[in-house]
């Protein structure tokens, strides 16, 4: 049975005079979210998900920015202090607190600042949780890239939730034509949070994105993000999706290709254990003539943890010439792993290529066999073969040091199942 705002108390009412005010706009979806409870399981879209067991009542929201700091960066994030970047932003429980632009970047006009935040149009009703955002995120954050600036160093945002806190963050990356940034994201928490991140990207004609998200939150902790992209003529959208934490972490990801040439890149790179849940849906829009896409996740499952991955290609009838290709590729560690894949095709023009594929396995007994008999121990092999498998994956992430993170959780995740303190 959904479960209602006001059949838990959660204390969103209480919490609108301070954080909405009189905005009716916001004050409608508040009241429509609490309408509409939690997602029906048994509806396609949710099918294989467990948030029916998502407790409210546990959740603090925050109304108004946070006084804490950061947490210690650990070693792996070394990888990001040690970067040049051309902004640095802070945002916890959803609250911009933080926004430092170098002096060069602005004087050239590239904007990272705290702006209202509207959401975008969606291909379909939205859900709960979209609509909750709607209702209680806070400002948003916005990175604005004027026509022809090329910004060859990062933007880097340290998104954070602190205990028992339920974030709604947004980000909105607009990206003139001719022009190109960065933009790299990580995803931190403590114990028992929610997070609603939403981010809206907007490339313009001949203009170049590259993004990577890091995802390591608390394993108690919960992810529904989206992220709805756009790309004009000749247009290149570069996406990477790295995720390790969470208990139940969700992001759908909807790429629309709305110029002619437009390429929409998507890599993904994940490892569950635990009961984790890790859940992407993707949909690749080719409405453009010579659009390509292209797409490979990889992740691995162990212990008694799930991944869950649905995507779809759709040529669209104006899309003549286009380019699809969607891969997703699984190892199964533990024997109570499991892993369901489902890529899908709708396609509405004949003169295209498209392709699909899925896999679901356990190691490679040849690639075990081979080490084997090489003098290889089991265990080492193993973590040969997994961190082997990532490869393809992250050498495709746009950002590369996003890729060292996850090397670096890859070796800890592989350490712990191994023992190895």
């Amino acid at each position: 049975m959904g479960v209602s705002l006001f059949d838990v108390t959660f204390p969103f009412t209480a919490a609108r005079a301070t954080l909405i005010s009189d905005d009716t706009v916001r004050a409608d979806a508040a009241e429509m979210a609490a309408g509409m409870g939690l997602p029906d399981t048994s509806a396609e879209g949710w099918r294989y998900s467990p948030v029916g067991d998502l407790d409210l009542d546990s959740l603090q929201p925050v109304t108004a920015p946070p006084t804490v700091s950061l947490p210690k960066i650990s070693e792996y994030e070394d990888h990001l202090a040690a970067l040049d970047v051309a902004a640095s932003v802070t945002v916890i429980n959803g609250f911009v607190t933080s926004v430092e632009v170098a002096d060069g970047w602005a004087a050239k006009g590239l904007v990272v600042a705290e702006q209202p935040f509207t959401m975008p149009p969606l291909a379909e009703e939205p859900n709960f949780f979209d609509v909750l955002h709607t209702g209680f995120a806070p400002a948003g954050l916005v990175v604005s890239v004027p026509d022809g600036l090329v910004v060859d160093e990062p933007i880097v945002i340290r998104n954070h939730l602190t205990a028992q806190s339920a974030g709604f963050s947004s980000l909105t990356v607009d990206v003139a034509n001719n022009a190109e940034v960065m933009v790299l994201e990580h995803f931190t928490s403590e114990a028992g949070c929610l997070g609603v991140p939403i981010t809206n990207f907007v490339v313009g004609d001949r203009a170049t994105l590259k993004h990577t998200s890091v995802q390591d939150l608390d394993p108690s902790s919960w992810q529904i993000g989206r992220i709805l992209g756009s790309a004009g003529q000749f247009g290149v959208l570069s996406s990477g999706l790295v995720a390790f934490g969470g208990k139940y972490a969700r992001v759908r990801t909807d790429i629309d290709l709305v110029g002619r040439g437009a390429k929409g890149e998507l890599v993904g790179a994940y490892f569950c254990d635990g009961d984790q849940i890790i859940d992407y849906r993707t949909f690749q829009h080719h409405r453009a003539k010579d659009t390509i896409s292209d797409l490979l996740f990889k992740g691995t499952v162990d212990d008694e943890a799930g991944s869950v991955y649905t995507g779809m290609i759709h040529i669209h009838p104006d899309g003549a010439g286009s380019n699809a290709f969607q891969t997703n590729r699984n190892i199964k560690l533990g024997e109570q792993a499991w892993a369901w894949s489902v890529p899908n095709l709708q396609i509405e023009n004949n003169e295209v290529r498209c392709s699909h594929a899925s896999t679901v396995s356990p190691v490679d007994p040849d690639q075990r066999f081979y080490l084997h008999s090489r003098g290889v121990p089991p265990t080492v092999a193993d973590r040969l073969i997994v961190a082997g498998f990532f490869e393809e994956a992250l050498k495709r992430v746009p950002i590369q040091p996003a890729a060292e993170m996850a090397r670096a959780l890859i070796s800890a995740k592989l350490d712990q199942r191994l023992g190895i303190k």
